[in-house]
């Protein structure tokens, strides 16, 4: 079939299904495709799977899943589409190609998402688009039915290598509909106001210019407001100290698990779920079928080892015990809290954390060294960069502080001893 001329309303539901949302009020669900998707095993695995990682740690109601920000994604590049700019734009296939991509674009995260990602050395991106390739996944069966090239369609926006970069910056950009759902429900779900911009008045001055989405000068202020948006909730919400420190105390016990896997130990526990990622031959069902509930279960378990650490990190992750926060004003401090750690009988490696957190609010250049601007479109229908149209944004970029928090994370056992010393 050319892609040409494939048209959306061969796939519309006779009965169009609606959703609930706290966020956009309603989803709506006009594709057959799109309800099947949603409903795929891999798609629903996202339920398992929280958003904001450790962050309910600190704020308790904070408990939605990626399988609601996906959602939301969806929704959003669906008010998007529905713009007039973007409406005459593109083509139906291409429609479809991008409503399936922000459904799809969190499919790859695995449990406790970047901390799991850390110690296992994988990237969320590329697992996604092994899902979405693999022709055993029910994503890309029900994504073949369409087209035998909607899946590697899908997938080329999600790895940026799509030829039409409008489609990719839909989706990921410094202006896209992951972060602006993001910021406005996980603002909402913490019970915070720091995410808060306007949504609306963002999307009602995109324009599209020499083939790239663009912004009305009118439109300024609301993209102002959605970049302080994303500051705020890093510093208050993303990068909190407690969230933090759920996050190092998660990585040490992985860690360990990894280290001590290496080193041929017996584990009493059920490693089953585990010993792919452990032994680097990750398959798709393998992924599948570890979501934050499994790995849970394994940490109760692995509370009974004989393995010292092990046994007393999984305790403290469970029970809240987290590890304590503090500032590192030198060098001298890091060896100070390690050798104290060491002669108490912990051992630095799984103890000692340190952090060093720098959140840039807007990036002025990409990794290429290539400008990255969002580009303001010009009563006169010239293009402008947006710090040269914005007071706030110009001095964000051009301010000679980067705001920077170091610190270092140990248990309050080791703290206390610190504090008398």
């Amino acid at each position: 079939m050319d892609k040409n001329l494939f048209r959306l309303d061969s796939i519309e539901m006779h009965k169009k299904r609606v959703l609930r949302d706290a966020i956009h009020d309603y989803i709506q669900v006009d594709h057959l495709i799109i309800w099947k998707l949603i409903n795929s095993k891999e798609v629903q695995r996202l339920r398992r799977i929280k958003q904001l990682g450790g962050t309910y740690q600190v704020f308790q109601s904070a408990e939605h899943s990626r399988f609601v920000h996906s959602l939301g994604v969806y929704q959003i590049i669906k008010k998007m589409l529905e713009t007039e700019c973007l409406e005459s734009a593109l083509n139906d296939y291409e429609k479809l190609t991008v409503m399936c991509a922000g459904l799809l674009h969190d499919i790859g995260h695995g449990p406790f998402s970047h901390s799991f990602e850390g110690v296992f050395h994988g990237s969320h991106e590329d697992m996604s688009v092994k899902v979405i390739v693999d022709p055993h996944s029910e994503v890309n069966q029900i994504l073949s039915t369409v087209h035998e090239n909607l899946a590697f369609d899908v997938a080329s926006i999600i790895n940026h290598t799509h030829h039409n970069n409008i489609l990719i910056s839909m989706v990921s950009s410094q202006l896209d509909a992951d972060r602006m759902d993001y910021l406005l429900r996980d603002s909402y779900m913490t019970g915070t106001t720091y995410g808060h911009f306007d949504l609306s008045r963002v999307l009602r001055t995109m324009r599209i210019c020499d083939g790239k989405l663009v912004y009305k000068e009118s439109g300024v202020q609301a993209i102002e407001n959605y970049i302080l948006a994303r500051y705020h909730m890093y510093w208050q919400v993303y990068y909190h100290p407690t969230a933090r420190s759920y996050e190092h105390l998660l990585r040490a016990i992985l860690l360990r698990i990894k280290d001590l896997y290496n080193e041929n130990y017996q584990f009493k526990t059920s490693l089953r779920y585990l010993i792919p990622f452990l032994d680097n031959r990750v398959e798709v069902e393998d992924f599948y079928c570890l979501d934050e509930s499994i790995l849970l279960y394994i940490f109760r378990e692995l509370t009974d080892e004989h393995d010292v650490i092990i046994s007393d990190l999984t305790k403290r992750f469970l029970d809240r015990r987290l590890f304590k926060y503090v500032k590192i004003t030198d060098a001298n401090q890091i060896v100070a809290i390690q050798d104290l750690a060491f002669s108490l009988g912990y051992d630095p490696r799984y103890y000692i954390n340190t952090d060093t957190q720098t959140q840039v609010p807007y990036l002025h250049y990409g990794k290429s060294g290539e400008l990255n601007d969002i580009q303001i479109l010009c009563e006169d229908g010239h293009l402008e960069p947006l710090p040269s149209q914005s007071e706030i944004v110009d001095a964000i970029i051009h301010s000679k502080k980067t705001k920077q928090d170091s610190g270092i994370f140990f248990p309050k056992e080791i703290k206390k001893e610190y504090e008398e010393f």
